[in-house]
């Protein structure tokens, strides 16, 4: 009499949840421990986008990735082959083993495979460069090639030109410099002033057309390096070398590495500097990495591969709509894609008009430039930066 014959659970108090209290599920995503969920999703319900759960939305990311790799050594074979020699699968697995024609097997090692590797280094590159000035600046329109990045390394490039230095390490470093000098001046321009997102694309435009002045300047005044920058102002991979393509490769491979490791932070840096700080995260410190080690991949990709535009704004744009912003998984894609475009274009832009080569560049700004005007007709009300 008087004893609960239920079961011990069901003669415990009920435990309420103390007002404001995050209840995390196995399904409920925190990034890094950190205790809060990303994205505005209420705690306590499981991960969804678009209604997929958790566990389906990781298969989606699987199958999106392998199909971003699939896309690209289909492309990079073809990239390979064809051309105004071409070969067949067979004689390229031959010559890429050591054998077959001496002319033949030149033109592969020392033309188009340097080639490919350029265009899948440089469109990962700018893809992730992208992507992370997005997050940090908080704004979707924001990409290296608008801002004035890619012009800021472009001006590094030409200076270096006509300094008469011309080793791969010293054009990535000097494309790295001016790259990191914009986006600390976009930086500071839209922090400080605590502008809208819409004057910060401006500011970064009105800095674009300065650094091209100058380099344009530089160029009428050094005759010498106005030649040897011309195919460089216009983008492509035409000209690309060994000695120029493995200094930036490998600057461009370590800033992947840091970035893939540090994707939780990323995401804390974009809930805002109050959520982020609230959470023991050192929000400048990690802002001026991530800023550091974006222009360090769009200097790196400038330096060899030219001024490439609208690859940080469409790659990323594209990924989200299908994957999310969860930088764990937007980063990793937008590598892949980012390769896959930017060989994809510059094989169209090969063959297209055979024997005559279109730079890749002007590819770009052709399917690249409508896409942004879409994208400004249709995006939300502006707000301030923060």
């Amino acid at each position: 009499m008087g004893k609960c014959k239920m079961p011990s659970d069901a003669c415990a108090p009920e435990k309420v949840p103390v007002s404001g209290e995050a209840r995390v599920t196995d399904e409920t995503y925190v990034p890094g421990g950190l205790g809060v969920p990303l994205g505005g999703r209420v705690p306590g319900k499981p991960l969804t986008r678009g209604g997929f759960p958790a566990r389906k939305e990781k298969r989606r990311f699987c199958l999106f990735l392998l199909g971003g790799f699939f896309v690209c050594l289909l492309t990079a074979a073809a990239s390979l082959c064809l051309g105004t020699l071409r070969f067949s699968p067979l004689a390229l697995v031959r010559m890429l083993a050591g054998d077959g024609e001496r002319v033949a097997r030149s033109i592969l090692i020392y033309a188009r495979l340097p080639r490919t590797l350029a265009a899948l280094a440089s469109g990962a590159a700018l893809s992730v460069s992208g992507a992370v000035l997005q997050s940090v600046l908080d704004n979707k329109l924001a990409s290296p090639g608008i801002i004035g990045v890619n012009a800021g390394a472009g001006l590094g490039v030409t200076l270096c030109l006509a300094a008469g230095t011309f080793s791969g390490f010293a054009v990535s470093c000097a494309a790295f410099s001016g790259s990191l000098i914009t986006v600390l001046i976009i930086f500071l321009f839209s922090y400080r002033r605590n502008v809208s997102k819409t004057t910060v694309i401006l500011g970064g435009v009105a800095l674009n057309a300065v650094w091209n002045a100058i380099a344009e300047s530089v160029t009428v005044l050094d005759t010498d390096a106005g030649m040897l920058s011309m195919d460089f102002r216009v983008g492509g991979f035409s000209a690309v070398s060994y000695p120029r393509l493995v200094p930036a490769a490998v600057l461009i491979f370590a800033a992947l590495f840091v970035l893939f490791t540090l994707c939780n932070e990323l995401d804390v840096t974009a809930l805002g500097d109050e959520t982020a700080m609230g959470l023991g995260l050192a929000v400048a410190r990690y802002r001026m990495l991530f800023l550091a080690l974006a222009a360090l991949l769009s200097g790196a990709a400038v330096s060899f591969s030219g001024l490439l535009g609208f690859v940080g704004l469409l790659v990323p744009h594209f990924v989200r709509r299908f994957l999310g912003g969860r930088s764990a998984r937007l980063l990793p894609a937008c590598a892949v894609c980012g390769a896959g475009f930017v060989l994809l274009c510059d094989l169209v832009s090969r063959l297209l008009f055979l024997p005559y080569e279109l730079p890749v560049g002007i590819l770009m700004s052709v399917v690249g430039g409508p896409v942004f005007l879409w994208m400004l007709l249709h995006r939300k009300p502006e707000s301030s930066v923060r």
